[in-house]
């Protein structure tokens, strides 16, 4: 969440950056907020004052005492002062957990140079880059009409028929050559993010709590996104939030990754830490109804390689540039055209104060389609987890956190079979692959 000495610091500035996010939506209640710090600022004035006088007559009873006089009316008053004061506790509980709730539904603030438009057409493109030319260079043309990865990879064991069977829309079973290339390319990413780039592999549970799903913004704001399992009661009851019996299926492993550093105070010289896992993703994509129905593109079940840092404050803006590279370098090694975007206020995650989207090259939709968002998240989510460290004076301090995908697998399949694809319909394997496919250098 946003730090909250900022909007009682400067309320308008905090609410013009909320405002450049481009939303119908307005994403904070001022009215409630402002209702709810005057009533806080007076009832912990009206606190000191009470303490104050309670410690005044304190000392007044024990004068008394001393002199053998009766204390019995100055004690009444210390008596009434302690039922307010312990009333004045409650309401001050109560007020921080309304508060607590208002931020929870507030985005993060975008950066300064992050640029203010409403929706991916106002996105920056940063760079790109192909196979043939490099840095700068466009895409060449394949020199025949290009199919699309439904054609190429039916015939290869991609079967979305069977996926509807057992579970529905945006389902996929695959079968042999595809399936073995799905694997290779999970296990290729896995090892270049490990063995290159520094970054722990970790296994983690493929379903959270709620309590992590708050950390890292999921909750309480995107549940209909989310595909949650309730013990002992029906998905989507709410109530379950607040006490963890609910279990959701990961949408990311960002999640369980980024968590593992919740309620912990770390010390300075143990950052960075990078972690990487290869999970399943699971969502229910209640917001793109009717949306890429075709193919692979967008699915309720989907693997991915995620990459997560931890870092100290004063080097996040440098761990997004390095995550930006980090999945560059795996397009590069398949030999895959694509482009780097500045995501607008507009277009950013809930989370994200700036996001690096990385955008592979289809041919047969002659466009650009994202593949990996990186995403700076600064304190953020730490405050959500209380995930702090001890800096160099002693005193504790917030990490700021990174999320990326290096890469989505499936999205990646479907880049492969669109871009090596020949005109005979068979499949060139990029070199970096190969080892991963048994020697393989073609797909028919």
């Amino acid at each position: 969440m946003i730090d909250i000495q900022l909007l009682r610091k400067d309320i308008d500035a905090v609410v013009a950056k909320l405002q450049a996010r481009k939303t119908p939506q307005p994403f904070l209640d001022v009215a409630t907020f402002q209702a709810l710090e005057s009533e806080r600022k007076t009832i912990q004035v009206r606190t000191e004052e009470l303490q104050a006088q309670r410690n005044a007559l304190s000392k007044q009873i024990g004068q008394l005492k001393a002199k053998g006089e009766s204390a019995d009316a100055v004690m009444a008053q210390v008596a009434n002062m302690k039922a307010e004061l312990e009333q004045s506790a409650t309401r001050l509980d109560e007020i921080q957990v309304q508060l607590n709730a208002l931020l929870l539904a507030v985005p993060n603030l975008p950066q300064d140079d992050v640029p203010v438009g409403a929706d991916e057409a106002d996105n920056v493109e940063m760079r790109r880059w192909a196979p043939v030319g490099g840095v700068g260079a466009d895409p060449v043309a394949l020199g025949f009409e290009a199919k699309d990865h439904v054609d190429l990879g039916s015939p290869l064991g991609l079967d979305f028929e069977a996926g509807a069977k057992l579970s529905g829309s945006r389902f996929t079973v695959m079968r042999g050559a595809i399936a073995r290339l799905h694997r290779a390319l999970a296990q290729f990413m896995l090892d270049v993010q490990t063995q290159e780039h520094g970054y722990t592999e970790c296994y983690v549970p493929y379903m959270v709590n709620a309590t992590s799903l708050k950390g890292t913004g999921q909750l309480p704001k995107f549940e209909e996104d989310l595909f949650a399992s309730i013990k002992g009661g029906q998905g989507g009851d709410t109530d379950s939030l607040s006490d963890d019996t609910a279990l959701y299926l990961i949408p990311t492993s960002e999640v369980p990754l980024t968590n593992l550093v919740r309620d912990e105070l770390l010390a300075e010289a143990d950052l960075p830490i990078k972690l990487t896992a290869h999970t399943p993703c699971f969502r229910s994509e209640a917001g793109s109804a009717g949306r890429d129905t075709r193919g692979m593109i967008r699915q309720h079940q989907f693997d991915k390689v995620e990459m997560v840092q931890v870092t100290h404050p004063d080097q996040s803006e440098a761990a997004l540039q390095e995550m930006t590279g980090h999945a560059e370098a795996i397009l590069q090694k398949l030999e895959l055209p694509y482009r780097v975007v500045k995501l607008c206020t507009g277009d950013m995650g809930f989370g994200a104060t700036k996001t690096h989207d990385i955008e592979v090259w289809l041919p047969a939709q002659n466009t650009y389609r994202e593949i990996s968002s990186i995403s700076n998240c600064q304190s953020f989510q730490a405050r959500r987890m209380q995930a702090r460290f001890k800096n160099a004076q002693g005193k504790n301090e917030w990490v700021h956190t990174l999320n990326g995908s290096g890469l989505a697998v499936g999205r990646t399949l479907v880049a492969v079979l669109e871009n090596h694809q020949q005109a005979d319909g068979s499949i060139r394997v990029p070199a970096a692959l190969q080892p991963y496919m048994g020697g393989a250098t073609v797909l028919v």
